[in-house]
């Protein structure tokens, strides 16, 4: 093996070669002195802080009400169309056709039979009633008298109630005040029993539906307010949960249903955006953001103790401003270095990571 030897330099003195080396470990030194960090502590102060949830959310009715046909007809007189305001009992369309009309013919009939029974009956009891003070009736006659003429009273009534519902059944009128949402059904429509014609929204009947996911499902219950905000650029609505539909989607989400707390005709039916419900005012430790180190897939603080500084593994939660709220991991009164945290956390990178020979 041929060895290579290098002189030194021309002119140097093993003197001079000392000196240059402790110059250069001065140097050296010096260099090291001005890259250390000025290491600051901050004291872990708990605050007062409201979590929130955040989901896509979008209006939708709270029921649909199908206006149906409560017998085969025609479907006649229709004139509203989608997105008409109707009141509560407004007639809509009308059942014509022959099943219709031959009922209505016949229930007219049943009236006029039963009306020319009753006045009958009532003649009769007003003549034997003339005639008990000349002894020509007795009491008797004149109590079945006025039997018949209670029965045909009913009959005429019975026959007149059932005509009242023939002509109800012929006039579909709104249920309810609300939006005509679909017509079913056109003019000149042969349509069945149980068919709807007209599909109504009632009014104040929207609410709102938003999907939640995670672990902070278990928090959520009936009665707790947040905000919608539009995503439009609407004003913010203030909200409430009205119930939970307790089945999980395919996704492990939750519907949540929210009505309006003050004025549920703020929003409109398909509207969406960004739903926030505010979770139970909760203490968390507080510290400034900086003073946050991820490595690993985890986060970490230096804490500052009497033994010296440790990495501390935590859970950070909501950012505010230049802060950020631990949920876990850490106590009040916890000295934690901010600044050249992240420098100092990986000071010792060298010995973790070495290259291999």
């Amino acid at each position: 093996m041929k060895i290579h030897r290098f002189p030194l330099w021309r002119g140097a003195s093993h003197r001079s070669l000392a000196s240059g080396v402790c110059a250069i470990a001065l140097a050296s030194a010096t260099f090291s002195s001005s890259q250390t960090p000025d290491v600051n502590a901050v004291t872990v102060k708990v605050q007062t802080f409201t979590p929130q949830l955040a989901a896509y959310g979008q209006v939708e009715p709270l029921q649909l009400v199908p206006l149906s046909a409560a017998e085969t007809g025609v479907v006649e007189g229709l004139r509203v169309v989608p997105g008409a305001h109707v009141r509560a009992g407004q007639p809509l369309a009308t059942l014509g056709g022959p099943t219709m009309q031959t009922l209505l013919m016949q229930t007219q009939a049943e009236v006029r039979s039963a009306r020319s029974a009753l006045n009958a009956a009532q003649q009769s009891l007003a003549i034997e009633r003339e005639q008990l003070p000349s002894h020509l009736t007795t009491r008797q006659a004149i109590q079945q008298a006025e039997s018949a003429a209670a029965q045909a009273q009913t009959v005429y009534d019975s026959a007149q109630s059932k005509l009242s519902s023939v002509l109800q059944l012929m006039t579909l009128a709104a249920p309810v005040s609300g939006i005509v949402i679909a017509t079913n059904s056109a003019n000149g429509q042969l349509v069945s029993a149980g068919q709807p014609v007209v599909t109504l929204q009632p009014a104040a009947g929207l609410w709102l539906r938003a999907n939640y996911y995670g672990s902070d499902l278990n928090s959520i219950h009936p009665g707790m307010t947040g905000t919608f905000m539009p995503s439009d650029g609407g004003a913010p609505i203030r909200v409430r949960i009205c119930s939970i539909s307790g089945n999980l989607a395919a996704g492990g989400g939750e519907s949540v249903f929210l009505c309006s707390v003050r004025n549920s005709s703020a929003w409109i039916n398909g509207e969406a955006g960004e739903v926030t419900i505010d979770l139970p005012k909760r203490n968390f430790a507080i510290v400034p953001t900086r003073a946050l180190v991820l490595s690993q897939g985890k986060w970490w603080v230096l804490v500052h103790n009497r033994k010296g500084d440790h990495a501390q593994q935590v859970e950070p939660g909501v950012a505010q401003g230049w802060n950020t709220f631990i949920k876990s991991g850490l106590a009040p009164g916890t000295q934690v270095i901010v600044n050249n945290a992240y420098l100092l956390f990986h000071s010792n990178i060298a010995e973790q990571f070495q290259i291999p020979d």
